[in-house]
């Protein structure tokens, strides 16, 4: 009898500790490059991973490059092997801190909050500050933020044929929602 107690107080407390962190592997990823009267340079990644840890508020992302999926095949390509190099450098990620984050706080009506943290992109890294909107969902907890970064800010080199055409700036929109 002791030992099929101990066994599930064992399994509980593996239980418990499993739900430590929340995560997804479908994350989603938007980026838009575009320049006016230009054509459309934007890409999505469905598949992006996402691990939360609410009780210290870290929060860290993997995508990988290749997986970035544009209207344009050759876009695709020029995106891959010219500008992020994907074979070299074949994700980016982000590791961070939800400032000021207490899960119990989560409502289905949306909060704002930063989050601090470091993107690694094309083997360089750059600190960050984002605004998340958190709210809890049927499905979990929801996570979105939109924020710009500079290609020069990772030696992302845009040809100069093509320089016009393409933002240095390019828009960024993630959602996630973890379980």
């Amino acid at each position: 009898m002791k030992i099929k107690l101990l066994l599930f107080l064992l399994f509980l407390a593996n239980t418990v500790t499993a739900q430590d962190k929340m995560t997804s592997n479908k994350g989603i990823i938007v980026f838009e490059a575009s320049v006016p009267f230009f054509e459309e340079v934007e890409a999505i990644n469905k598949v992006v991973s996402c691990v939360f840890n609410p009780k210290n508020s870290t929060i860290y992302y993997v995508a990988y490059i290749s997986q970035f999926r544009f209207e344009r095949n050759l876009m695709e390509q020029h995106f891959n092997e010219n500008y992020l190099e994907s074979r070299k450098y074949p994700k980016a990620t982000f590791k961070g801190v939800i400032e000021k984050f207490e899960l119990r706080n989560v409502t289905e009506i949306a909060k704002e909050y930063q989050i601090k943290g470091k993107i690694y992109i094309h083997g360089k890294s750059k600190n960050i500050r984002v605004s998340a909107k958190i709210k809890k969902t049927p499905k979990g907890i929801e996570i979105l933020s939109n924020f710009p970064l500079n290609t020069d800010d990772f030696k992302i080199e845009i040809p100069s044929i093509v320089i016009s055409k393409i933002s240095k700036i390019v828009k960024v929109e993630t959602k996630c929602i973890l379980q």
